[in-house]
């Protein structure tokens, strides 16, 4: 096949079941993909970053791996800066999988058993796309997040954040000075289909309150009674 690259594409296939791995592999191979195969996270963590052989074109990860799970070794390939596209496999189907996958870095996403045509289809594309850029540390005054290390930062000190407070506080970042409601929190943090009770925002607010904003005698959160909530855009 001519894939127009000038060069042989190498794919890295991680994945604990074997014969459906070893099926993928030659299938791929017919395509005329280059492929290596690995069984478990903490082999293929070590070949997409260390093998002599080279960068791969694009992973394959499965979720369920032993020795570390697909979501840790897409999280550290991007802690890395190891920014190869990576297609996710699982064998479960639900929107919160598939959101911790693509929250942790991941590019593409597909629930087994899957089509070997649309497996080929997705990843043809992400290699047409190539490698993504690093995000973008968000800053509003001397506070920063960075979506990549999950990591906040007041001036030169840590925050240390839940991953819920972590997503609020991202939010309300990426729309400082915006007077956000709690429905839209809710949508974007939860999720639409949220029932519970909607003073747990509240509750958040105050718990990012007490880590960003009191010890460093800020008030960055503000309350818009009766509305929402808005973060100061000069950081409070």
């Amino acid at each position: 096949m001519n894939w127009g690259y000038g060069a042989t594409v190498r794919v890295l296939v991680v994945d604990d079941e074997v014969d459906l791995a070893e099926t993928v592999r030659e299938g791929l191979k017919a395509e005329g993909f280059t492929v290596d195969l690995v069984h478990n996270g903490v082999d293929g963590l070590w070949a997409a970053t260390e093998a002599p052989h080279g960068a791969y074109d694009a992973v394959i990860l499965d979720i369920m791996l032993p020795g570390l799970s697909g979501y840790e070794v897409c999280r550290q390939l991007r802690a890395r800066e190891v920014w190869t596209p990576v297609l996710m496999l699982t064998a479960k189907d639900g929107e919160y999988d598939e959101a911790d996958g693509l929250d942790l870095g991941a590019d593409d996403y597909l629930v087994k058993p899957f089509s070997f045509v649309v497996l080929v289809a997705r990843l043809r594309a992400l290699i047409r796309r190539g490698a993504p850029q690093r995000p973008v540390v968000l800053s509003v005054g001397d506070l920063s997040l960075d979506p990549l290390r999950r990591q906040v930062t007041r001036g030169d000190q840590d925050v240390p954040v839940t991953p819920r407070e972590f997503a609020l506080l991202e939010f309300l970042m990426r729309n400082r000075g915006d007077v956000v409601t709690k429905t839209a929190i809710i949508e974007n943090v939860w999720d639409a289909g949220f029932d519970g009770d909607p003073n747990i925002i509240e509750v958040y607010i105050g718990y990012l309150r007490k880590k960003i904003d009191h010890p460093f005698g800020r008030t960055a959160i503000r309350t818009v009674r009766g509305v929402g909530y808005r973060l100061d855009p000069d950081g409070g």
